[in-house]
C-alpha cells in the first residue's frame, strides 16, 4: 500500500424523571460530558451516523477502562440534520443547556464553519473530526482542533499520482458547499502544477439525485479522469449514472467520505474500476502506522455488527473521542479553558496514525491542525485492493 503521509433519551416527564435519573448509569454530576453534533438525518446521514457509532465505541471502551477524572464520560449527541442553521442550534444547546466543556463535530465543512462563531462566543473547544475546508483552520478561531486533513493536504499527498496514474486531462464534479468547492479548487490547482490539463468543473446540490446534465458535459470533455467530491450517498448514484452514460473516464473520489464497501454493496458493478482516497484502510490494517489500534477498532466495530461500509468514517469518531479524553485527563478538570490548553499538547496513537497538533492561522488566534495519512484504494472485481 502506498501511503502518502502529509501529516465522524428523551427524559421521562413528571415523577418518572427523578426515577430515570437515579436508575441511569450515572447522574449528570457523576459524568464528564462531551458534546457531539453530527448529521444523523438529511443529505449526510450515513456518514454522520458512522462517525457517531465510532464515537460510541470509544465512549464504551474508555468507560470500561475506568473513564476519566474518576468519572465516566458521557456523549451528548445532537442531530444537526445536515443543515447549517440546525448545526448552530445544536452547538448552542450543547454549550448552554447541557453545559458541555468540549465538543466534537460537525462533519461537513459548511456545518463546522457555521458552528465556529459559537465556539468563540462561549470559549468552548471543538474537535473537528471530518471537515476539510482550509478556512476552518485559517480564519483565526483558537477553539478549533482538527484531526482530519485539509483538502490542500489531501491534494498534496495525491500529487505524485498524477504522473504514476498517467493522468493527462481531469474533470471535476463536486458538491456545491465548502467541502466540495474547496476540494475541487485544491485538486485542480495541484493538477495544473503537475502539468495536467483541466477540463470541465461541475457542481451539484448536496441533495441532488440526478447528475445526467453534469455527466453529459463531463463525457463531452473527453478527460481521462474525473475527480468527485461528495458524500457516499451521491457517489453511489454518480457511479451508477456514469456507467449508464458509458462514461469511460477513471473516477477518483476525494475527501475520505466514500465508504468503498458501501459503494460495492449499493453501486454493484458500477463501482468496479473506481479509485478512492481514504484516511483509514480497514481492509489491510497492517498498512497504517498503528496496526494494533486499527485491528482493535475493527474488531469492536464488527462485534457490534455495525455496517462494514462505515469503518472508513467511524474511525473519525473513535479517534476524536480518544483525543478529547486525553485532553481532559491532561487538563485534570472538565473545564473548557483547561481542556483547550491541554489539547495543544495532546499526543494520541490513533487509527489514522499519530495525532498531534500544529498551528495554522493568524498569529495569536491560531487553530490546531493534525497532519494525518492519506491512502489511495481501488475497487476491482467487487473488492477493495491496494494501490
Amino acid at each position: 500500500m502506498k501511503a502518502m503521509t502529509v501529516r465522524f433519551a428523551l427524559a421521562v416527564a413528571g415523577a418518572m424523571l427523578g426515577t430515570a435519573l437515579l436508575a441511569g448509569p450515572a447522574s449528570a454530576q457523576d459524568t464528564v460530558k462531551i458534546g457531539v453534533t453530527q448529521p444523523l438525518t438529511g443529505a449526510f446521514a450515513a456518514s454522520g451516523n458512522y462517525v457517531t457509532e465510532g464515537a460510541r465505541l470509544a465512549e464504551e471502551e474508555i468507560n470500561k477502562a475506568g473513564g476519566v477524572l474518576g468519572k465516566k464520560i458521557e456523549l451528548i449527541v445532537e442531530d444537526n440534520k445536515s443543515n447549517p442553521t440546525e448545526a448552530v442550534a445544536t452547538a448552542e444547546k450543547l454549550i448552554v443547556k447541557d453545559k458541555v466543556p468540549v465538543m466534537m463535530g460537525a462533519w461537513s465543512s459548511t456545518l463546522t464553519l457555521a458552528v465556529m462563531p459559537k465556539l468563540e462566543e462561549y470559549k468552548v473547544p471543538m474537535l473537528v473530526e471530518t471537515s476539510s475546508s482550509g478556512k476552518i483552520t485559517t480564519s483565526g478561531n483558537p477553539y478549533v482542533f482538527r484531526i482530519s486533513p485539509t483538502s490542500e493536504m489531501e491534494a498534496k499527498a495525491f500529487t505524485p499520482l498524477f504522473q504514476s496514474l498517467g493522468i493527462k486531462k481531469a474533470d471535476f464534479l463536486a458538491t456545491n458547499n465548502d467541502f466540495g468547492l474547496g476540494a475541487s479548487k485544491e485538486f485542480s490547482e495541484a493538477a495544473q502544477r503537475a502539468g495536467v490539463e483541466i477540463g470541465v468543473k461541475e457542481t451539484m446540490d448536496p441533495k441532488a439525485t440526478d447528475f445526467s446534465a453534469q455527466l453529459a458535459k463531463i463525457k463531452a470533455s473527453g478527460a481521462d479522469t474525473l475527480f468527485v467530491t461528495t458524500a457516499v450517498e451521491q457517489i453511489t448514484l454518480i457511479l451508477k449514472q456514469a456507467k449508464d452514460q458509458q462514461l469511460t473516464a477513471r473516477i477518483i473520489t476525494t475527501g475520505g467520505s466514500n465508504s468503498p464497501d458501501q459503494l460495492i454493496a449499493q453501486a454493484g458493478e458500477a463501482a468496479n474500476g473506481s479509485f478512492h482516497l481514504v484516511f483509514f484502510t480497514p481492509w489491510f490494517p497492517e498498512a497504517v502506522k498503528n496496526p494494533d489500534i486499527a485491528r482493535k477498532f475493527v474488531g469492536l466495530w464488527n462485534e457490534k455488527k455495525y455496517n462494514v461500509g462505515g469503518l472508513t468514517e467511524g474511525f473519525r469518531g473513535w479517534d476524536g473521542v480518544h483525543v478529547i479524553f486525553e485532553a481532559i485527563r491532561a487538563a485534570g478538570k472538565a473545564e473548557a479553558e483547561a481542556i483547550t490548553k491541554a489539547l495543544w499538547d495532546v499526543k494520541v496513537k490513533g487509527v489514522n496514525g499519530d495525532i498531534a497538533f500544529i498551528k495554522q492561522g493568524p498569529a495569536g488566534k491560531e487553530s490546531a491542525q493534525n497532519v494525518p495519512s492519506v491512502y489511495l484504494v481501488k475497487i476491482d472485481g467487487g473488492k477493495v485492493v491496494r494501490q
